[in-house]
């Protein structure tokens, strides 16, 4: 059989269980059907366009930076959308993942950790930030969200006296803590339930095992510190606009 056709056999195969997924949802009236089949559907068709691009983009240093200057600006836009936030959080969320992106970059090829091509910059900038817009959004969710749930916890404080900076360092802390648990739970469990896909890349393509995981800890100390980094930026940022300026409690948080 060519290799093409096994390909799109074990593409096919994967879906299974994803039709599994779709089905159980139908079975027990979950109402996640749509959602996991356009989930699906647009993963394919980003990839395939995503495959098209970076073809082009290999061969370009000037595009390969293009395509990280749009995949930040992207992400950072996503934050606002999945949050509902203004443009003060897409501006923020531009800074913070747009920054710690940029560092990552610089310790992998200023230290010469991965050789520097057009490859490893992707490659190293969507690990960045593939880890780091999903902290973020969830940071913001839950600023927003803690206007529901804690109203009464912040007019709590205000009564007590409380101002902008200690309402914004209490629920900076609740909320960070919350954003910050799944990236911290999957670095403690790395090598023990499961390698990450840097390291297996590296295995994959031969590369000596202990070698593989100096580069994947590089990768993983980056990882957890620019979304470590960007969740506490948007925290303290979206948790001080929680009251106005006049310390009365807002219906949204930025």
């Amino acid at each position: 059989m060519p290799q093409s056709d096994l390909d799109v056999w074990a593409v096919l195969a994967s879906l299974s269980l994803v039709g599994v997924a779709v089905g159980v949802s139908a079975w027990r009236g979950l109402g996640l059907e749509r959602t996991i089949i356009w989930a699906s559907l647009r993963a394919a068709v980003q990839l395939l366009i995503a495959g098209l691009v970076l073809s082009w983009a290999f061969d370009s240093q000037l595009l390969t930076w293009v395509w990280i200057a749009a995949m930040v600006i992207y992400s950072a836009e996503t934050v606002r959308q999945r949050a509902n936030g203004t443009k003060d959080i897409r501006n923020i969320g531009l800074l913070a993942i747009g920054g710690s992106t940029a560092f990552s970059l610089l310790v992998v090829f200023g230290l010469g950790v991965l050789d520097f091509t057009p490859v490893s910059l992707i490659v190293t900038a969507g690990i960045t930030i593939g880890n780091t817009m999903p902290a973020t959004v969830l940071a913001v969710t839950r600023t927003n969200e803690y206007l529901v749930t804690g109203r009464g916890e912040l007019e709590g404080m205000l009564a007590l006296g409380f101002g902008r900076s200690q309402v914004a360092k209490v629920v900076g802390a609740i909320v960070a803590r919350s954003a910050l648990i799944p990236q911290i739970e999957r670095t403690k469990v790395v090598g023990l339930i499961a390698l990450p896909g840097a390291m297996t890349g590296l295995l994959l393509a031969g590369v000596d095992p202990l070698q593989a995981v100096l580069i994947q800890l590089v990768v993983m100390y980056l990882v957890l510190g620019s979304v470590t980094t960007s969740v506490l930026l948007v925290t303290l940022a979206s948790a001080r606009n929680l009251l106005t300026t006049d310390l009365r409690v807002r219906d949204r948080a930025i």
